[in-house]
C-alpha cells in the first residue's frame, strides 16, 4: 500500500472521518474512563482512553483493519506481509482472518516470544528479520515487492494513519472540552491521524507527543529537521522503539501537528504501568506508561482537561513480574 507523497492534515482528516463509517462494527469503541489518581497528580481532569481493551490488546487494530478494508479482491487472494514490534502484527493478523486473505508478519529479533506466538496464534506466518524495526520493515518491503503483495506498514500508510486516527474520533464524541491528549510516539501514525482529525474541528486541542528517553527517534528527527538515523537502546515501551523510515509521511504531519515533545526515562514508565495497576486496575504496556509520564513529567498539563491514550496492555507475564518485584 502507498506511502508516496506529501499529506496534508485535512487530507488525513477527511480520511480518518471516512475510516471511522468503515470500521464500525470491526473494532471495539473503546471506553474514556475517569482517572482519579492522574487527576490528583496534576490538579485538572485527567481521564484514560483506553484501546488496551481494544481487540488484540492495542489501538494497532484500528490502522490494520482500515488498510485491508481497501484491498480489491485480487489483492486479497494474494495476501498481504507487514512489519512489527508485536502489535502491528498482532492486529495485521486479525484483520487478515477477518477479512479473509493471509497474512506474512516479519518481525525484528527484540520482539519478545510471546508476542511472536501471539501473530502465530491469530492466523499469520511469522518471519524474524533484523535487530532493528527499519531493517525488519526493509526486508518485509522487498518481499512484498517480489511476491506482488500488498505491504501494510505500522505507520507509512496514509489508511493505516487514517484508522488509528479514529481513537480521536471516539474521544471527541464523548469528551469535547478536552484541552490536551497525550499519546506515545513510535512511527508517528497514531498521533497523526488523531491530531489531524482533532485539530481539524477543535483547532485548539493540544497533542503532546511522548517518547522513552532510550529511543526518540521521531522526536529527534523532528528537532533536526529531517529524518536521520537515531541510536536507539532498549526500552520497555518495546511497541515505540526503533527508527523512522526514509520517506516516512508521518514526519511531515508530525511537525506540523505535534504541540510538544516530551521524554521520560525507563523508571518514570515503569512506574506509571505499576501505579495504573495498583490505582487504577488497568494493565498497560510500556507505551502506555510512556503517555502517562510523560503527562506526570509535563508543567503545561497542570490543572487541565487531560486525556492520555492508555495505547496497549499487550505486558507479557515476565515483564510484570519484573516490574512488581522491582
Amino acid at each position: 500500500m502507498s506511502a508516496a507523497g506529501t499529506l496534508t492534515p485535512a487530507e488525513v482528516a477527511a480520511r480518518v472521518e471516512r475510516a471511522a463509517t468503515v470500521l464500525r462494527g470491526h473494532v471495539r469503541h473503546t471506553p474514556l474512563l475517569a482517572s482519579p489518581w492522574l487527576s490528583a497528580a496534576t490538579g485538572g481532569e485527567v481521564r484514560l482512553k483506553c484501546e488496551n481493551l481494544q481487540h488484540t490488546g492495542s489501538f494497532k487494530v484500528r490502522g490494520a483493519t482500515h488498510a485491508l478494508a481497501q484491498l480489491s479482491a485480487e489483492q486479497r487472494r494474494a495476501g498481504v506481509v507487514a512489519a512489527s514490534s508485536g502489535n502491528h502484527g498482532l492486529g495485521v493478523a486479525a484483520a487478515a482472518r477477518q477479512l479473509g486473505t493471509s497474512a506474512l508478519v516479519f518481525v525484528p529479533e527484540t520482539t519478545p516470544a510471546k508476542k511472536r506466538a501471539r501473530i502465530l496464534e491469530a492466523g499469520a506466518q511469522v518471519q524474524v528479520f533484523g535487530d532493528d524495526c527499519v531493517l525488519t520493515e526493509q526486508e518485509a518491503r522487498r518481499v512484498a515487492a517480489a511476491s506482488g503483495r500488498a505491504y501494510v506498514s505500522p505507520y507509512n500508510d496514509l489508511e493505516v494513519i487514517a484508522g488509528q486516527g479514529t481513537v480521536a474520533v471516539e474521544l471527541l464524541a464523548f469528551w469535547p472540552q478536552v484541552e490536551v491528549v497525550y499519546v506515545a510516539l513510535g512511527g508517528g501514525g497514531l498521533i497523526a491521524g488523531m491530531a489531524a482529525y482533532a485539530k481539524s474541528l477543535l483547532p485548539q486541542v493540544e497533542f503532546v507527543a511522548c517518547s522513552p528517553l532510550a529511543s526518540p527517534a521521531m522526536a529527534e528527527c523532528v528537532r533536526q529537521g529531517r529524518i536521520v538515523d537515531v541510536p536507539c537502546a532498549p526500552t520497555l515501551s518495546d511497541s515505540t522503539a526503533g527508527g523512522v523510515e526514509p520517506g516516512a509521511i508521518t514526519f511531515d504531519l508530525c511537525r506540523q501537528l505535534v504541540d510538544r515533545f516530551v521524554e521520560v526515562d525507563e523508571a518514570a514508565i515503569a512506574a506509571a504501568v505499576v501505579t495504573a495497576l495498583a490505582e487504577e486496575r488497568q494493565l498497560l504496556e510500556g507505551a502506555a506508561g510512556v503517555a502517562i509520564a510523560g503527562l506526570l513529567a509535563d508543567p503545561a498539563g497542570r490543572g487541565r482537561r487531560a486525556a492520555v491514550l492508555a495505547c496497549g496492555g499487550n505486558l507479557s507475564l515476565d515483564k510484570l513480574q519484573g516490574l512488581l518485584t522491582s
